[in-house]
């Protein structure tokens, strides 16, 4: 399995000339979900439960890109099966209950079925990440921390007039590099739903 590159169509357009392989998020195995109610860019789903590779952030001080690195050693097959696991999407950003952030890929659902290998590096934890339902809201642009914290309310006001009962803290999903046209971006803010 090879790792590759990551492209939106109007960059692979402008990039056709490269030797790189190109792809776009669609080229990319997603986990696959039920869509229980959709209004606009707003969704309820139900997920099913996923094996994630998991590595702690820092509190927002620039390590972001480390925790990506760690983790893309880790597909890139720094494991101990020296194993290359090919990306997927998204790439999840959660808050933990003790303040600090994990950033998690979703390991490919064979990889999973076979048993996904232990990285070389602590840090990187091979971990379950449990099913359930959860309300999203959808949005292009670029990432910024105002975006997102305005994206994020309009999620829990969305879900209060929705009569939807939140648990725990709101995560981010990504599913383009930081390259992407920001117009043709793919985020999301979710939170998991209360049973």
């Amino acid at each position: 399995m090879t790792l590759r590159p990551m492209l939106t169509p109007a960059i692979a357009v402008t990039l056709s000339a490269s030797p790189v392989a190109l792809a776009d998020r669609d080229d990319y195995e997603t986990p696959s979900y039920l869509v229980v109610k959709r209004d606009g860019a707003f969704e309820v789903r139900d997920y099913p439960k996923m094996v994630v590779a998991s590595v702690a952030m820092s509190d927002g001080s620039g390590k972001t890109n480390t925790a990506f690195m760690k983790l893309f050693r880790y597909i890139d097959g720094k494991n101990e099966a020296k194993q290359k696991i090919e990306m997927t999407t998204p790439v999840f950003n959660s808050p933990q209950e003790d303040g600090e952030a994990m950033m998690s890929f979703v390991v490919p659902k064979e990889v999973a079925r076979e048993g996904a290998p232990k990285a070389d590096n602590d840090e990187v934890q091979i971990s379950e990440r449990p099913g359930g339902r959860f309300a999203v809201y959808r949005y292009s642009g670029r990432w910024t921390e105002a975006n997102e914290k305005a994206a994020s309310a309009k999620l829990m006001a969305w879900a209060k007039g929705q009569g939807l009962q939140t648990v725990g803290e709101i995560e981010r999903a990504s599913y383009d590099p930081p390259f992407t046209i920001p117009a043709l971006r793919r985020n999301e803010v979710m939170v998991r739903l209360a049973k």
